[in-house]
């Protein structure tokens, strides 16, 4: 707006200006020509004169124009932005308007969600002393009826609250544990069966006779030596019995232990091969093939460590796990049985996320305590577990050690893969050798532990004594009570029946109900 005005008063100033100009000139051009002839110079004079008052009025007339021009023009821009103010100042009206009203509603609100919290509180503080008083009256009914006194009317209520309590606690468990085992039974075998599948070894139980084959029958008597002492020293400097009988060119070695048999079977080839058998010889050969299977031992298990990809392992670990090679349990090859927990526990954890080092690293190690077993006391797990603390395992991983048995409690994800593990492991068909006797003994302990409890009305042993199917009496237990007896019918098992792996209790209740159209 100032900009117009301006140029207005410019354009003024420069018109007025062309105008004096143009009439200096006239009067410039009319001056000389007075003296000739006075009429005519007058009369041009005159003309002049009046062509510039002309183009003077003329230009007066424009710059009145322009001013009025501009004038509208800024009377016009004036409007404009008044316009534009009144609409911005309405706008934040109605934004004013707008916000007090929100602010109006939520204080409406607060107010009313306090109002009823207060008088929530107040409901709660009446129905708490109307609590109160009914358990008063019914306290001094029960006295009044009973004969009883107040501590023993307490006493009876709290035994009827606990009842209630146990029985709804029984549904609510039933409830969890069946929603659990929809979304989780299905996961569980998947991981389950994908680490089983993956990890097929092939088992060979091994016996407690080793089976030397000699190049002739003269070689017993050499091994036999005059009056026996050649047999007589290698059986002590081994700890094993050698078995000479008439099977032609064939002496057995008879012991529980597998180093032992190994360590003798070398020495007598060592020695046959030489030629040469006295006592001191056997003893110098049996020292030296001891030292070399320690050696043998360290290898194997450095070989099951860098195949599994476990690293930072203690030297005296590494020499526990290579005597687990000649340590059997039912049978089962320690050594063998380590790698393939540890091969299961890793394929679980990546199935389920979990940290795959730890857990192969806690199924590695999971039985080292058995080759300490016959020096020290205690269970194979507390032993082990011990061991691989004074070697600086970590704490995870000990835990997962002294953990895999139940003697403490799993504290991490991948300690109850171990446990699992190891279970698998010896449970697969073929793994493990066991007596027939202890076998069906075991069958009938299980079938008699399940038949105690009441209302329990037959009991069979399934899958190899791996499952309990246990048929109740529906009058006598409801579906709640099955959830109770079913747990301290597994409880009791454990705590009494030895078996390897986990046992399945699998409680069954039916109501059938027969009638006869006739």
């Amino acid at each position: 707006m100032e900009t117009t005005l301006i140029l207005a008063g410019a354009l003024a100033a420069a018109l007025l200006a062309l105008t004096l100009s143009i009439v200096r000139n006239g009067r410039q051009r009319a001056a000389p020509a007075v003296a000739p002839n006075d009429d005519a110079a007058a009369r041009r004079l005159d003309e002049a004169q009046r062509e510039a008052d002309l183009m003077r009025r003329q230009a007066e007339l424009e710059i009145k124009d322009l001013r009025l021009s501009a004038r509208t023009e800024v009377d016009r821009m004036a409007e404009d932005r008044k316009a534009e103010l009144r609409e911005a100042e309405r706008h934040l009206h109605e934004r004013e308007a707008r916000l007090e009203a929100r602010i109006d509603e939520k204080e409406r609100g607060v107010e009313e969600s306090t109002r009823r919290l207060a008088g929530r509180a107040a409901d709660l503080e009446a129905e708490g002393r109307a609590v109160a008083k009914d358990r008063e009256q019914l306290t001094a009914e029960l006295a009044r009826v009973g004969g009883l006194s107040a501590e023993a009317a307490k006493a009876e209520l709290k035994e009827k609250v606990a009842a209630e309590a146990r029985l709804e606690s029984a549904r609510l468990i039933a409830r969890l544990e069946e929603e659990a085992k929809a979304k989780a039974e299905d996961t569980a075998r998947h991981v389950i069966c994908s680490a089983i599948q993956r990890v097929a070894n092939d088992y060979v139980v091994e016996s407690t006779i080793s089976v030397v084959s000699l190049p002739s029958d003269d070689m017993k008597g050499r091994i036999i030596g005059r009056e026996g002492r050649n047999i007589r020293a290698l059986e002590a400097a081994a700890g094993v019995n050698l078995i000479v009988d008439d099977t032609p060119e064939t002496i057995l070695i008879s012991s529980f232990d597998p180093l032992r048999r190994a360590v003798a079977r070398q020495a007598l080839e060592r020695m046959m091969a030489d030629g040469r058998f006295h006592p001191t010889r056997i003893e110098e050969t049996v020292r030296s093939v001891e030292s070399k299977l320690d050696q043998e031992m360290r290898d194997e298990a450095s070989r099951v460590i860098f195949e599994l990809g476990v690293t930072d392992v203690h030297p005296d670990l590494v020499g526990l796990l290579g005597r687990l090679k000649y340590r059997l349990s039912y049978g089962q090859n320690n050594l063998v049985h380590a790698r393939e927990v540890a091969l299961i526990c890793g394929m679980m954890a990546d199935e389920l996320g979990l940290d795959r080092a730890l857990a192969v690293r806690g199924g590695l190690m999971h039985d080292v305590g058995k080759a300490l077993t016959h020096e020290q006391e205690g269970g194979h797990a507390v032993i082990g577990a011990e061991a691989a603390r004074r070697c600086g395992e970590a704490p995870e991983v000990v835990n997962c050690i002294e953990a895999h048995h139940g003697d403490v409690p799993p504290q991490t994800k991948e300690a109850y893969l171990v446990a699992a593990g190891d279970a698998l492991s010896a449970g697969r068909p073929g793994a493990r050798r066991e007596n027939t006797e202890i076998y069906v003994q075991r069958l009938k302990d299980l079938e008699r532990v399940a038949g105690d409890f009441p209302g329990v009305d037959k009991v069979y042993a399934l899958q190899a004594g791996r499952e309990v199917r246990v048929l109740v009496d529906a009058e006598h237990l409801s579906d709640e009570a099955c959830t109770l007896v079913s747990r301290d019918i597994a409880e009791r098992i454990r705590k009494e029946v030895t078996y390897p792996g986990q046992i399945k209790v699998c409680l069954v209740r039916e109501s059938r109900f027969i009638e006869y159209a006739r």
